[in-house]
């Protein structure tokens, strides 16, 4: 990892025309984007390049998308394997050599505890490095704040081991016996695959996450949907954008080279199988009746969107192999809705709850009444204030490495036009160019 590129005694009391927020995959590409422009910023991270992969990823996580689909600014991945899937320390060395490629402006291990907007306009960042201010700001911190573990859990019995999914690494991590796992998006989904392939009894509560087939008529169905432009897809499209937002992701793995997650299939090899988590009272526990819904919409969208590929072979004239549907393997049969810990012999708990927001820090109105930032493509209504790095913040592919370099380039380019237009105020009426700033764009 190269030395930090930023003085961080340089940050207090300094001012920068762009302050970036967070030093992920979001925050470096904006960083990479405003470098292009000539555009003077700081890129502060709470911790290190890559510390969210490397410090709340499991020991055997891998991508779930193709390594060609990460499509960081100016550093398209380049390796050997295109069609592989980066396991966890390739992800941050990816990051890693990405900043040794660019050398941001970055200063590590400088948290910021508050944001909050002057009466002139400036932006005014308090942090444990000391105070600094700047024109602009971009929030590039994702979604992923705070572990979110229900209230329910107080319930168990004090002898249960409880981790979030963001705090589990591996089967040995755990006390022997066996293990519930609560959630199957892609994080449950795939530490249930991981316990189970390491020979634990698991128990797994399935909620309503859509799934995926990995391949489909000779191609990783990722390629199918990237051409047929799915992950380009504006959420301005969609007449029920606040819901689409809000959706959980396609459970499958890329693990071994990539292959599905069929839960029934884990189920006929001995997994147990229930509905939502609805009820914990000490060792027992209640589950709503819905495994076969869940079960069953899973797959319907997984066999949908196999409809959409076959679609499209068939509209382009595509020559692709054909290949048989899924056939479910085991179904529900009266399973029990109930589970007692203590006879199942369940030793601990896996909380894949996802996570909580976290933006009190920003003292700036900007969000809705779900705590949920109020933008544009990443434009709020504040002059100069951003975010980037959310899920659908304009299409499929936000967020992610596939697309988190367009939405760099947007904002990047919003920011260019700001300070344009800042510098035109400036001259054209006396202004000092912070106030000018202050001016919306677009």
């Amino acid at each position: 990892m190269p030395e930090i590129c930023f003085d961080v005694r340089r940050l207090a009391g300094a001012h920068f025309p762009v302050a970036v927020i967070g030093g992920g995959q979001a925050g470096l590409s904006v960083s990479h984007c405003l470098h292009e422009r000539g555009i003077e910023h700081v890129v502060v991270e709470a911790n290190r390049v890559g510390h969210e992969w490397r410090s709340r990823r499991w020991d055997s996580f891998c991508l779930v998308t193709p390594n060609w689909q990460c499509r960081l600014p100016g550093y398209p991945y380049r390796g050997d394997d295109p069609d592989g899937f980066m396991v966890r320390d390739e992800i941050v060395r990816y990051l890693e050599d990405y900043v040794a490629h660019f050398r941001p402006p970055l200063v590590e291990g400088v948290s910021v505890t508050r944001v909050r907007r002057s009466a002139t306009g400036t932006y005014e960042l308090a942090t444990t490095a000391g105070d600094f201010t700047a024109e602009q700001v971009v929030v590039a911190t994702g979604p992923y704040h705070r572990p979110k573990i229900p209230r329910a859990a107080e319930r168990l019995p004090g002898e249960i081991e409880q981790v979030h999914s963001s705090a589990y690494r591996s089967p040995g991590q755990l006390p022997d016996g066996a293990v519930l796992v609560v959630g199957t998006g892609q994080s449950g989904c795939q530490i249930a695959e991981d316990l189970h392939l390491a020979g634990r009894q698991v128990h797994l509560a399935v909620g309503s996450a859509p799934r995926v087939a990995r391949f489909y008529r000779g191609r990783d169905c990722v390629a199918w949907l990237d051409e047929m432009g799915h992950y380009t897809r504006s959420i301005d499209e969609f007449d029920d954008a606040g819901a689409v937002r809000m959706r959980v992701n396609h459970y499958v793995t890329g693990r071994d080279g990539g292959r599905d997650i069929d839960l029934r299939a884990f189920a006929k090899d001995g997994m147990r199988l229930y509905g939502r988590l609805t009820s914990i009272d000490g060792p027992a526990l209640e589950f709503a009746d819905d495994l076969k819904v869940n079960l069953d919409h899973a797959d319907a969208v997984a066999e949908g969107i196999k409809d959409a590929i076959d679609a499209h072979v068939a509209d382009r004239g595509i020559d692709a192999p054909a290949e048989p549907r899924y056939t479910p393997v085991w179904e529900p049969d009266g399973q029990a809705g109930e589970l007692d810990l203590d006879a199942a012999g369940v030793t601990s708990v896996v909380w894949a709850t996802g996570f909580a927001r976290d933006h009190r820090w920003i003292e700036i109105p900007a969000f809705d009444g779900r705590g949920y930032p109020m933008h544009w493509r990443g434009v709020t209504s504040v002059p100069g204030l951003y975010f980037l790095g959310l899920p659908w913040q304009h299409s499929w592919g936000s967020g992610r490495f596939e697309a988190v370099g367009r939405d760099a380039e947007f904002i990047a380019g919003h920011i260019d036009a700001g300070r344009r237009l800042a510098d035109v105020c400036g001259t054209l009426t006396g202004a000092p160019t912070r106030v000018a700033a202050a001016v919306p764009v677009g």
